[in-house]
């Protein structure tokens, strides 16, 4: 519930599941509407999300350097607005990326369509745009989606603009918590798209976090970024970098909760749970797939390098086509560990996969494979990969399956 008071989290907060999506916290209005950018009438292609007053916001970006119209313009419009946002304008079926001086002016446009509709400056309009490469936007057709989602917003809107930012996706992905603190409840909801070209540091993933808890820009920045590095810089689908990935985090303080650093572990706890159950819809909705697989490294000498082995052999062609098969084949996730460039010793190494020893101080041991192949016809997979270097430090990176699928999906994507 919205208050005028002011409550101070403080404490341990409780985090339990709830409905509502991208608009579950107090202050946020959205709709998603078919705006002819795809052929199909049915199909959502354009969706609004506005806070009922400026909000904090923050960003992070691809770190391709070939980036998007909407990328560059909203890298712009964050920083002039010092962290302030009152909506984000997201269109799908087309990325308006290498574009040239067009797509920069359809970007500006959407922002400034955006904000004439809702009644705030340019640059606290947020852009996103998700699609096919070097195609021009249909920008007389994005306008009219944006007068009509903007006049249709409502708090119910969720569902549908989880919709409205799909492209190859088969299914949408939202999500909301309540976090209960001793100073009083706020939410956390969010939405993603991304299904193919997923690689950890962003990729063609749009995600999208809302709160209603009170954040200063700099506090929900950091909480954006912290929370990130374990759930959407954690997957993998292809490993492809995107020239228009971008996560946007909002928070309206509608609720009258205020989050400084005494209680930015609540807020950082919210923020992880929404984001880890969209990173991992995007890994299970990976295009083709049909396994969700967990590669976890174990006693490595760092974080990094736990992260830099588990990134390898998740990114690695023959283990993820091994999975796919159910074949028990751990040489392959051996090999993919000894080129990430992470020194270690093979005869201290062990791997378990489906939490069964496979390999084990410089031996296989072959007669585990039936159960692991068992356990590899699942739809979720484990793979476990210690480096036995006595530093203790582990990483988790989810990826998925490589099948027929995927090289259809991406063989006739233009055609």
């Amino acid at each position: 519930m919205a208050s005028t008071e002011s409550k101070q989290a403080t404490g341990k907060s409780t985090v339990t599941p709830t409905t509502g999506g991208i608009t579950a916290p107090a202050g946020f209005k959205t709709a998603g509407v078919h705006c002819g950018i795809k052929a199909s009438p049915s199909a959502l292609d354009l969706a609004v999300l506005t806070a009922d007053t400026p909000a904090s916001a923050a960003a992070l970006f691809t770190t391709n350097l070939a980036q998007a119209a909407p990328v560059l313009v909203s890298k712009k419009h964050i920083e002039q607005s010092h962290g302030i946002a009152k909506a984000v304008v997201v269109n799908s079926g087309c990325a308006n990326a290498c574009t040239g001086d067009s797509g920069m002016e359809h970007a500006r446009r959407m922002a400034e369509e955006t904000a004439s509709a809702v009644g705030c400056t340019p640059d606290q309009v947020l852009v996103a745009s998700t699609g096919v490469i070097g195609v021009g936007l249909k920008i007389d057709r994005v306008v009219a989606g944006i007068r009509a989602a903007t006049a249709a917003m409502t708090r119910g809107g969720g569902s549908d603009a989880a919709r409205a930012i799909m492209t190859t996706d088969p299914f949408p992905k939202e999500c909301a918590v309540l976090v209960e603190t001793p100073g009083g409840t706020f939410t956390v909801g969010g939405m993603a798209k991304g299904s193919g070209m997923i690689e950890p540091n962003m990729a063609t993933m749009l995600g999208f976090l809302t709160t209603d808890a009170k954040v200063s820009p700099s506090l929900l920045r950091r909480a954006l970024q912290e929370s990130a590095r374990d759930t959407f810089n954690a997957i993998t689908v292809d490993g492809e970098c995107s020239t228009n990935d971008v996560l946007f985090a909002m928070a309206s303080g509608a609720s009258g909760v205020v989050i400084d650093d005494a209680s930015y572990p609540a807020l950082l706890e919210g923020l992880l749970t929404v984001s880890k159950e969209l990173a991992l819809g995007i890994v299970r909705g990976g295009e083709g797939a049909t396994k969700l697989i967990a590669v976890t490294v174990a006693d490595a000498a760092t974080v990094d390098a736990a992260r830099q082995v588990a990134r390898t052999i998740a990114n690695s062609l023959l283990v993820k086509t091994a999975v796919h098969g159910a074949d028990p084949n751990w040489g392959r996730i051996l090999a993919a560990s000894g080129r990430a460039g992470v020194p270690f010793d093979v005869s201290r190494a062990t791997v378990h996969v489906g939490g069964i020893l496979m390999f084990e101080k410089g031996l296989p041991h072959d007669e585990a494979a039936p159960l692991v192949a068992e356990h590899m016809k699942g739809t979720e997979v484990q793979i476990d990969m210690n480096l036995g270097s006595g530093g203790g430090a582990s990483a988790t990176i989810w990826t998925c399956d490589l099948s027929a699928e995927y090289v259809r999906i991406n063989g006739e994507y233009r055609t």
